[in-house]
């Protein structure tokens, strides 16, 4: 399992709840974000983005979101989903999601956002702070990346 989310600093587990089933008996298509929503959040808190926020009135704000399904997914299960940050721009930085089953011990899905920094008072996007571009950097660092 732990091979399977080399490389990503955070990593959450999630007990797969019976109520996110759809009517073919299989996790629906709509949780995946969920899921990596939870994982995303946890980086930010990690980061302290959301105090930083509140500070500021500048922060994370998703732009775009992405999602490749590989296997379905069935309660009973937990998955453990992994996320880091691939790539950093001027304005902006995109998050690799994977979502691994423990039922199967294979990748369920994997998927990309773009994270756009946003100033919520002046309503538009604004440049990283070199202190967010630091504790994405250094939080980065913590993992060893796979070659491949």
């Amino acid at each position: 399992m732990k091979e399977l989310l080399h490389g990503f600093p955070i990593v959450v587990e999630i007990p797969v709840a019976w109520g996110e089933m759809d009517a073919f008996g299989h996790v629906n298509n709509a949780v995946y974000f969920r899921y990596f929503e939870t994982a995303r959040s946890a980086y930010f808190e990690r980061l302290r983005l959301f105090d930083l926020a509140k500070e500021t009135g500048a922060g994370p704000i998703l732009a775009s979101i992405n999602c490749r399904f590989k296997l379905s997914l069935k309660y009973p299960d937990t998955v453990s989903v992994g996320v880091r940050v691939r790539e950093i721009e001027s304005d902006r930085y995109v998050f690799e999601h994977r979502v691994v089953s423990h039922a199967h011990a294979k990748i369920a899905a994997y998927g990309e956002g773009v994270i756009v920094n946003y100033d919520y008072h002046e309503s538009r996007k604004t440049p990283l702070t070199d202190a967010v571009r630091k504790a994405i950097e250094d939080l980065e660092a913590t993992v060893k990346r796979d070659e491949a």
